[in-house]
């Protein structure tokens, strides 16, 4: 993507955003807009954008203290997730290969399973994924998906029971440089 493409895509989310759609995504703070902030040249309109968007990781991080990753919400949820040894890791590699079929193929089943993902805890009113020991857990969504900068506000969950627990600015650092 060239810089003037990345910055059209900007300008595209941002008036999305000011016509009152929600632009919605599992880790965009943390990940898609800090690169798109680089790419762009953007900085302050991917800060705002990034700031109103709605990251359900993000969300669900300021809640637990600990992410979820997009395939263990989708199978606590039981909507499709990640096609099958398929992952972001990956992603990359398959590019550079030139198996741009396969890589365009999951980037599409995740942006299915993200607005499954988001419409499913909407209509249960609560957000449900599989923990690492394989255990469903889950938490209420009263209020629905917050966006980032209400989720900001939630009071820091309890994460002493962790060994070397993630800090919000972990996802957020990008945006004190602007």
């Amino acid at each position: 993507m060239s810089r003037e493409n990345a910055q059209e895509l900007v300008q595209y989310l941002s008036n999305m955003a000011a016509d009152g759609f929600r632009v919605l995504t599992w880790n965009g703070l943390g990940f898609d807009f800090d690169i798109l902030a680089e790419e762009s040249n953007a900085a302050a309109s991917c800060k705002d954008c990034a700031l109103s968007h709605v990251d359900m990781m993000f969300h669900v991080f300021c809640s637990q203290g600990h992410t979820v990753s997009l395939d263990k919400a989708a199978q606590g949820l039981e909507v499709p997730g990640k096609p099958s040894g398929m992952s972001g890791f990956r992603a990359p590699k398959l590019w550079a290969e030139g198996q741009f079929k396969t890589v365009l193929d999951y980037v599409a089943q995740d942006v299915r399973t993200t607005m499954q993902v988001a419409q499913t805890c909407e209509q249960r009113r609560k957000f449900e994924w599989i923990t690492r020991r394989g255990e469903k857990k889950s938490i209420p969504l009263t209020k629905g998906w917050l966006a980032v900068r209400e989720a900001m506000r939630l009071p820091e969950p309890d994460t002493s029971w962790m060994s070397n627990p993630q800090s919000r600015r972990d996802f957020t650092a990008w945006l004190s440089d602007i």
